[in-house]
């Protein structure tokens, strides 16, 4: 009989942390000794919800249905920010017509919150098959449907019997389930293996790697992977962005697995390692040379491919040298501080490393051991006193603490850091690669361009403010974190 994989949270893994600040040799110092604590902020602006990335990994595949069990305000956010994202995606592959993502919402209200909304959960489920006769519909859980006990579960069970050429999926993704949003990528991943895959066993196809990557890597940047392990003789299965349940059962017919991101699938990967043999790797995202190089004799040393990747890797070298020293004749010297997911903010503190500039702070949403080597990598390149400050989504340290360190440029999503005058740029892009050495140069350039024209941020610095009191920019930026008595 198959046996589940069991939901885990993050907040468990060793060294865990989500509000902390420290050099980043003082906070990889406590860890290595087992006696980083924790702190808590007293004052928080919002964090994200794990049901956010669980609608990321799951709305862009093909043939299904999503339903979230919840109020209406849950779905919005997954509209707005996977939908717009996929419409995106799709385009860049020239496939606008190739059908709606499907989203249906329970719209639970006050009623349903007093009585129970499994009646409404059943309706939404008979307009999703009725409209749309989806082989896959995933039904999400939500902070509202969970408090009241909504028993998804039940309700799923009981539709499989009624259709059972439909695979119904339940997803237990409440936002107070875990503060650290990556959990919800490991609850749509569970979801895969345990009613879809559950204990099938594909022939083996070789030289087929799976390669997880979050949404946020487009199209343009799945093509650049598919590339460069292309040119080392494997071929790319890429999930779980707009994959066909043809895909999801491919997944333990590959020969090898690895994680695009530190934090996207790594426990998945695990247990592919023990239920079917298959041999992974976790490196990093391959923005830059030096960590495309890192990614690169990750996969090869899996593969026994090492000769190819090291052939290639001096091919790629050699192709951009000339640019990248004239973008370096700008950037040498200069200093940054950086925000990003941890994984793309790894990659950001190399990518500038391979720039010659130096990383004056980054603020990461999450601090725990397995990032430890990561860290360490970085101390190597830029040194063991830049700051590390973990927030998610905290921007009112940020904007205090920039003020104070003055960069010359911030790298990350800066809608409000551009109201403080500072040079800002990001990593982000949705219509052209940022991955591998053809990567590197775009965004040597976007980093060049933006120190070179700053009038725009400029001038709204001279025209609008952010939304904290001039005395607050006084204050030590960390001044809501209460530490951990030892």
């Amino acid at each position: 009989m198959f046996k589940q994989i069991q939901d885990t949270i993050r907040d468990k893994h060793p060294g865990f942390s989500d509000a902390q600040v420290g050099s980043s040799f003082d906070l990889r110092s406590k860890v290595q000794k087992h006696c980083l604590k924790n702190a808590h902020r007293t004052f928080e602006q919002g964090i994200q919800c794990i049901q956010l990335n669980s609608v990321n990994a799951l709305l862009s595949l093909q043939d299904s249905v999503m339903v979230i069990h919840s109020p209406l305000g849950c779905s919005g956010c997954g509209t707005f920010a996977g939908i717009e994202r996929l419409n995106v995606y799709r385009h860049h592959m020239g496939k606008d017509d190739s059908g709606e993502t499907h989203l249906l919402s329970t719209a639970l209200g006050e009623k349903e919150v007093i009585l129970g909304g499994e009646t409404r959960l059943k309706q939404t489920l008979d307009a999703a098959i009725s409209r749309h006769h989806p082989k896959i519909i995933f039904i999400l859980s939500s902070c509202a449907s969970a408090i009241i006990g909504d028993d998804i579960d039940a309700v799923a069970e009981e539709y499989q019997e009624m259709y059972p050429e439909i695979v119904f999926a339940p997803v237990h993704c409440e936002g107070f389930k875990s503060r650290n949003h990556a959990t919800g990528y490991d609850l749509a991943l569970n979801t895969f293996q345990n009613y879809i895959i559950k204990d099938a066993q594909p022939k083996k196809q070789k030289g087929l790697i799976n390669l997880f990557a979050t949404h946020s890597i487009s199209y343009a940047d799945q093509l650049e992977m598919k590339r460069m392990l292309h040119a080392i003789g494997l071929d790319a299965n890429i999930l779980p962005y707009n994959a066909s349940y043809d895909d999801i059962m491919r997944i333990p017919a590959a020969e090898y697995n690895i994680s695009v991101c530190q934090i996207f699938a790594d426990e998945y990967i695990k247990f592919l390692k023990e239920k079917y043999g298959i041999p992974y790797a976790v490196t990093c995202m391959p923005i830059g040379s030096t960590s495309t190089d890192r990614w690169l004799r990750g996969i090869a040393e899996l593969a026994g491919k090492q000769k190819e990747a090291e052939e290639f890797i001096k091919q790629e070298r050699e192709a951009i040298k000339s640019e990248l020293d004239e973008i370096k004749k700008k950037t040498t010297g200069m200093k940054a501080c950086i925000t990003a997911g941890t994984g793309r903010g790894f990659a950001a503190a190399t990518l500038i490393g391979d720039l010659g500039m130096k990383l004056l702070c980054i603020h990461t949403p999450y601090y725990e051991e397995a990032y430890l080597d990561d860290f360490k990598r970085l101390e190597e390149l830029h040194g063991s006193e830049f700051l590390i400050n973990v927030a998610d989504m905290q921007p009112y340290e940020q904007a205090n603490l920039l003020l104070k360190y003055k960069p010359d440029v911030f790298i990350g999503m800066s809608n409000w850091v551009s109201r403080l005058g500072i040079p800002s740029t990001h990593i982000l892009d949705s219509k052209r690669s940022t991955f591998g050495y053809r990567g590197l140069l775009y965004l040597g350039r976007k980093i060049e361009d933006a120190i070179d024209n700053n009038n725009f941020n400029k001038k709204l610095q001279n025209f609008t403010k952010l939304p904290f009191r001039d005395e607050w920019y006084a204050e030590d930026p960390f001044k809501y974190i209460e530490f951990p008595k030892d």
